[in-house]
Parts: structure tokens; sequence; C-alpha cells
């Protein structure tokens, strides 16, 4: 059974309607993400960012897999299908993929501020201050913020050097070091990018670009995949 490597980014979640930083609304719009995603932040106003990561949480448990997660836990019945995610959602879990590694953390978890290997699910979508870990520190978003490290880098790295296809879906790849994966994918790998703002710029060998919104692009190229097994 061949072995399918999916990168995905919030252009398969925004059909979900999961709004990202970038383009919420109202109040959120005000601030820069250094005021809400980032060790310095929670170190000078944890209250706002809690605040944040509740209304994102919210958001998440108000939302349902789109079309795209549901197809892409679909293949499952045709190849090995690894996801990797740098969403902070669990709609390809809640679609019913199985292989999820999420690069950037998990929304709906939260993890100690003295020992990072305690990490909790949150029951329900509100995180406050004074919410303890086993030691006694406060909770935090288990997130990857911006100036951190990406634990789970390393190990992306190594299942994508074992891709027989690579396929990203709804990322600019822009963000790095997710977006470095795609080099480390073989040249010979067939490589598909899914994503309607694709540029011209995009030269890599065995590359086919699918200039879709994610829900049907991935019907395309799911199509195309099974039709040639």
């Amino acid at each position: 059974m061949k072995r399918i490597i999916v990168l995905t980014g919030a252009g398969i979640s925004a059909e979900s309607g999961l709004k990202t930083f970038r383009d919420g609304d109202g109040l959120w719009n005000t601030y820069r993400m250094e005021d809400l995603a980032t060790p310095e932040a929670w170190n000078s106003n944890p209250e706002l960012v809690l605040e944040f990561y509740n209304w994102r949480r919210k958001q998440l448990y108000e939302a349902e897999p789109n079309p795209a997660h549901i197809v892409l836990a679909k293949l499952e019945q045709h190849f090995d299908v690894q996801i990797i995610t740098q969403n902070v959602d669990d709609l390809h879990e809640r679609a019913g993929s199985t292989k999820v590694l999420h690069l950037h953390g998990e929304l709906k978890k939260v993890r100690s501020t003295v020992d990072p290997d305690l990490v909790y699910e949150l029951r329900g979508w509100e995180l406050k201050l004074g919410d303890l870990c086993e030691k006694g520190s406060q909770l935090r978003p288990h997130v990857v913020w911006f100036g951190e490290e990406v634990p789970n880098i390393m190990i992306a790295n190594s299942m994508v050097r074992n891709a027989d296809i690579f396929i990203v879906i709804g990322t600019s790849l822009k963000v790095y070091p997710a977006a470095g994966l795609l080099y480390y994918v073989s040249a010979n790998v067939p490589k598909y990018l899914v994503d309607p703002k694709a540029g011209p710029e995009m030269v890599i060998k065995n590359l086919k670009i699918i200039r879709e919104k994610a829900s049907a692009g991935v019907h395309v190229l799911v199509d195309e995949l099974i039709k040639n097994l």
C-alpha cells in the first residue's frame, strides 16, 4: 500500500468556518500577533492570551469537519495516509483520519507551565487564570507560539522522506519550519498542491498544482489518485 503524506494548513479549516488570527473580526483585529501568541505576551498579559484562545476554542466547538477533511479520511481505504497539520483544531480526527501529527499543538489540550510533558485534555472551551496542573502551576494553551521551537518537526521530516506521494492542502508554504518539509521529499515523488492562491513561482520537480479551494480540490485529487491505483 502506497504511503501518502499530507501537509495541511489554515485553508482546509477555513471552509469549516474557523477564522485565523489574521482574518478574525472585532476585538482581535486591534491586536498584533505579538500581543496574543508569543511567550512575551503570556508573561505580560496571560489573561488576554487566555481570552483569545478561549475565543478560538469556542469557535472550534461550534465547527464541523468539511468535505475536504472527510474525503481525506476516506482515502485511508486505499492508501497508508499520514496527515501532518499546521492547524491546532481536531477536525481531521473528527472526520475519521487515524494518523494525525500536529506541528503547532492542539487547541483542546492544555499543559503545565513548569513541566511541558504534563498535557491534559481540557473539558469545555474555557481555560482561566487559577486553573492549575498537578504540580500547582498555571495551565497554558498546548500550542506552539511564535518564537517557540516546534517539537514535532523532526518527526515530520522523517515522515516526508518516506513518502510515495506528497500532498499539500491549504497552506501558503511561507511559514517555517513547516514550509521546509517540501524540500525533504524525494525529487521523483509525485507532489500535489491544492491552493487557489498558489503562485507561478512554485517550480518544483513532479509538482502538480490544483488551484481550487480545499473541498473542491481534494475531491479532484482523490478521484485522480484512486483512478491511478
